[in-house]
């Protein structure tokens, strides 16, 4: 059996998420029947990450195997042509046998979009937050610098998920403005439920003066979610990079 990895993008507005859902339509279950119907026999897809409802992402990696012996040059196209115009396969290459999309991803950076401006824009609906108050990106970032290192993450994740660890290593988290739209990018080595968006959450809060920057250290500390910011939705978070030492990219 051949192992394949996929390099694709989607926009999330239509799904229930990457994972299979028993009674939503999720972006795995759509690439597998599309998979299925070019190779000729089902598949199972393993994804580099579990996206939330209604979150895109620009870049994702999802490997699946089979006994196809289709050139990995014909499979983007081919598998394009079954899928809807949301979800778009850019690359197939044929990786070892113990490669795993989520297993063998080495960190990951997210990407939240927030348009800071008193007016909506139309064309940003469920592309990102709009938020009308006007924030400081300055005390975002700095707020944002105390969730970098490795730390235990109970305060930015949604209570009762059930995880081995809530202990990862934040890598940077970077927050920039381009005229009205604010970009909140945050790499790891692994995210938490709702981690990211509860973290932007927080640096807004912050922002709007709840607590001051430094407090988020104490919240980490504390590892009580009532304490830190909301989360925020989820049609501004983006999955925007990948690392793997195999070259699927």
């Amino acid at each position: 059996m051949r192992n394949i990895a996929l390099k694709l993008m989607y926009v999330g507005t239509a799904y229930h998420g990457w994972q299979i859902q028993k009674n939503a339509v999720s972006v795995e279950e759509t690439l597998e029947k599309a998979i299925a119907t070019v190779v000729g026999h089902g598949v199972k897809c393993v994804g580099a990450g579990r996206t939330d409802a209604g979150v895109h992402a620009e870049v994702y990696i999802a490997n699946f195997h089979t006994s196809s012996t289709i050139p990995c040059d014909r499979l983007p196209l081919a598998l394009n042509t079954r899928l809807p115009d949301d979800i778009v396969v850019t690359r197939a290459t044929e990786v070892g046998g113990d490669f795993n999309a989520i297993g063998s991803c080495l960190k990951k950076e997210y990407t939240y979009r927030i348009y800071n401006s008193r007016i909506r824009n139309a064309f940003f609906v469920d592309r990102v937050w709009f938020y009308p108050k006007h924030l400081d990106e300055k005390v975002m970032q700095a707020a944002a610098d105390r969730f970098v290192g490795t730390h235990d993450f109970s305060a930015v994740q949604t209570v009762g998920t059930d995880v081995r660890s809530t202990v990862r290593t934040v890598h940077y988290f970077d927050i920039s403005r381009t005229g009205d739209m604010i970009e909140c990018r945050v790499c790891a080595n692994g995210f938490l439920y709702n981690m990211v968006r509860a973290m932007v959450g927080t640096c807004v809060y912050a922002a709007e003066g709840k607590f001051p920057p430094e407090a988020v250290s104490d919240i980490l500390a504390g590892k009580n979610r009532t304490a830190a910011g909301p989360t925020s939705p989820p049609g501004g978070l983006y999955m925007t990079k990948l690392w793997y030492e195999e070259a699927v990219l």
